[in-house]
């Protein structure tokens, strides 16, 4: 990813105008994904210098690097609970990659965000 002139983006459209295509086109993808089932009072920041979906606390975050995009399900949970669906994609411990052109598909990013959305909810009931 290219970096931005010296100054760290402030919000989410910063970022993504800083970000080369394709992975822009991705990225924009997956945010109106993710927006579309966020609740609407959902607010966008950038935390750690990504964009990042919050709803009382983080649901998720995504990022451009050089060679692929992330989204961040902040935690392992949504990892393993999708493991099957997300066999062929990179994961780690709370990240999972995909290629630079090619958005994660819709239907299963919606489940993800839906199950950290629940997970943020549980730990508010708490």
């Amino acid at each position: 990813m290219k970096k931005p002139s010296s100054a760290k983006p402030k919000t989410v459209d910063e970022y993504l105008a800083a970000v080369p295509e394709p992975a822009r086109s991705t990225l924009n993808k997956v945010r109106a994904v993710i927006r579309s089932v966020v609740p609407p009072d959902t607010i966008e920041v950038i935390s750690y210098g990504i964009p990042t979906f919050k709803h009382g606390r983080a649901v998720v975050a995504i990022a451009a690097f050089s060679g692929h995009c992330s989204l961040f399900p902040m935690g392992s949970s949504a990892i393993r609970q999708f493991q099957d669906e997300l066999k062929g994609y990179q994961t780690s411990k709370g990240t999972i990659r995909f290629p630079l052109d090619k958005p994660l598909p819709a239907t299963l990013v919606k489940k993800i965000v839906k199950a950290r959305l629940a997970d943020n909810e549980r730990r508010t009931r708490r």
